[in-house]
């Protein structure tokens, strides 16, 4: 597929603008990034478990779509996330790494930590490539 070095689009205005995803790498290989807890927590104050299935779409979905490649798309066809443990403060990372890279399908693994290094979430993302939308 693709080795052309990937370009992260505008967020502004998007959910990673409003829920303060930063976007630190992306290739083909993988994605980094980070998202505040403030702001992203459930009731209880405790980091919402769809917040951190946001972060692991962001960067799956960017790392398939710089392996896709110019005038290719890809599009998130599977999400699941096993929630470990959970962060009431900081910043959360979340490391994308490609399990599979095909033509048509690619898969990643996300984990999702807190500050210390441990584990809060591990989720795998599929995409379809696509031919990109006119």
């Amino acid at each position: 597929m693709s080795d052309i070095p990937f370009a992260v689009p505008s967020t502004a205005g998007t959910l990673l603008d409003r829920m303060g995803i930063e976007v630190t790498h992306v290739d083909a290989d993988g994605a980094t990034g980070t998202m505040p807890v403030a702001g992203n927590t459930q009731p209880y104050g405790l980091l919402h478990g769809g917040a951190s299935a946001v972060l692991a779409e962001t960067l799956g979905s960017l790392a398939a779509a710089a392996h896709a490649g110019p005038g290719r798309a890809a599009v998130g066809i599977e999400l699941n996330a096993t929630h470990h443990r959970s962060a009431r403060s900081g910043v959360v990372v979340g490391h994308a790494r490609a399990l599979h890279r095909g033509r048509s399908l690619v898969t990643y693994e996300v984990v999702v930590e807190d500050g210390d290094g441990r584990r809060l979430c591990t989720a795998r993302l599929t995409c379809m490539v696509i031919d990109a939308p006119v």
